[in-house]
C-alpha cells in the first residue's frame, strides 16, 4: 500500500494535499494501525504483522510527541479527531 491510497475522510490532511506534514503522517499511520489491528484480530499469531504494528505504533508516538512540542493547539485537535489516546509523561 502506497501513501497516495490514504483515507480520503480524512479530514486531517492538509488542505494542499501535503502528505509530508506531521499532522498527515500521524492520520496515516493511524489508518494503518487500525487495519493492521483488524488484521491482528483474524489472524492471532502473525507474528510478523505485530512486529510491524509495534513499529508503527512507535513511530506514530515519536510523531505524536514531536507535535506536542512543537504546536499543542494542533497536538490537541488531532488526539481528539482521531480518537487517540494521550500519552502519559514519565
Amino acid at each position: 500500500m502506497n501513501k497516495k491510497e490514504m483515507s480520503p475522510n480524512s479530514s486531517l490532511i492538509c488542505r494542499k494535499k501535503d502528505i509530508g506534514s506531521t499532522e498527515s503522517q500521524i492520520s496515516y499511520l493511524t489508518d494503518l494501525v487500525s487495519k493492521l489491528t483488524s488484521h491482528l484480530k483474524l489472524h492471532p499469531k502473525d507474528y510478523s504483522s505485530q512486529r510491524g504494528l509495534w513499529k508503527l505504533l512507535g513511530k506514530r508516538k515519536r510523531l505524536l510527541s514531536y507535535l506536542s512540542k512543537k504546536d499543542m493547539i494542533s497536538y490537541n485537535k488531532i488526539i481528539m479527531n482521531l480518537g487517540i489516546r494521550k500519552s502519559e509523561k514519565r
